[in-house]
């Protein structure tokens, strides 16, 4: 395929700064729209940064001077207001728009396993995916109206070495190399796909310019899906400790905190396995190799050498200590007891 001109909207996230630095090593010609490449993801070498707020259509249409692109990458949108202003904006500049959604806008709890993209949308606990089904539900009227060239990626759980996997991020490490007892939600034998942001980008950057790309949607996972139970002892190990988990039912979380509550029931607290044959029918290439155990090495190689990252949310920490103390398995009276 020849060199493609891109516009990454965003850049600097775990998902698109792999992205970026994907596109740009098959030698695309690489920019991204931002307020700032300052942080932990630098752009790599010869990509173009254009400078704005994302949210002031008149500060994009100065910053990108008319410029047009054959794929636009979007990251930064979350409702249908966003994608109405892209769609002014973009209309005759690109022939590609790729719209990243949420594997969170599938039908929540699901029906049936494994995921597909003819799985129904649908989330009735969590404000954020309702917003990404009703941003999808305005592309697809400006593609079957107008012809908008859309393609609709949906990533689920994409981690890099930067992001603890786990609601309270670093706190939960801090927890267990303290000793202290972690919240599980659930009995944490749901399955969860865990997905490196690597792989993530050899699918996605794998859609640019492809015709039978547009008008359709795509996820992008891994093939793994570990138990939430194990996703805890992978971080423990890595972090040379043993875990000490205490499982908390997620609608008890919620009654507690609704914010932590509502990701989880709209999201985290199903099993989540899903179908990869549609991408891979366009993108032979995509092929997730890296097991989660490696990459909670990296998470926690990353932590230790960075020691500005290790936040502990005092909040969080404290309320993890009632739930656990409330929660935590009690010995069973035995008989003597009893009929004494």
């Amino acid at each position: 395929m020849r060199p493609l001109r891109v516009l990454v909207i965003g850049g600097t996230g775990i998902i698109s700064s792999a992205v970026v630095s994907a596109a740009a090593a098959r030698g695309h010609d690489v920019h991204v729209l931002n307020r700032s490449t300052s942080g932990i993801r630098p752009l790599p070498p010869g990509v173009q940064q254009h400078i704005a707020d994302v949210r002031d259509a008149g500060a994009v249409d100065r910053a990108l001077a008319g410029e047009s692109f054959d794929v636009v990458a979007q990251f930064l949108a979350f409702t249908p207001e966003h994608i109405a202003q892209d769609v002014r904006t973009f209309s005759g500049r690109t022939d590609q728009y790729i719209f990243v959604s949420s594997a969170s806008a599938y039908q929540t709890p699901p029906t049936h396993l494994p995921i597909t993209e003819s799985t129904p949308l649908s989330n009735p606990f969590w404000a954020y995916s309702r917003d990404k089904i009703a941003s999808e539900d305005a592309l697809m009227h400006a593609y079957r109206r107008d012809g908008f060239p859309i393609t609709i990626v949906r990533p689920s759980h994409t981690y890099d070495p930067t992001m603890v996997p786990f609601d309270g991020g670093w706190t939960i490490v801090d927890r267990m190399r303290r000793g202290a007892a972690v919240i599980v939600p659930g009995d944490g034998t749901s399955l969860w796909t865990i997905t490196h942001h690597t792989e993530f980008a050899v699918g996605f950057v794998g859609l640019f310019g492809q015709p039978r790309a547009i008008g359709e949607a795509f996820h992008i996972t891994s093939d793994e899906a570990p138990t939430w139970n194990a996703i805890y002892h992978a971080i423990a190990r890595a972090a040379g400790v043993e875990a000490r988990l205490v499982h908390v039912a997620s609608d008890a979380i919620a009654a507690v905190d609704p914010e932590w509550g509502a990701a989880l029931l709209g999201d985290k607290a199903n099993s989540m396995v899903f179908d990869n044959t549609k991408i891979r029918g366009l993108v032979p290439e995509f092929r997730p190799v890296i097991p989660f155990a490696r990459g909670a090495e990296e998470i926690i190689a990353w932590h230790d050498a960075h020691p500005e990252a290790r936040t502990v949310d005092r909040r969080l920490d404290r309320l993890m200590d009632r739930l656990a103390d409330a929660y935590r398995p009690r010995p069973l009276v035995n008989e003597s007891e009893v009929s004494a």
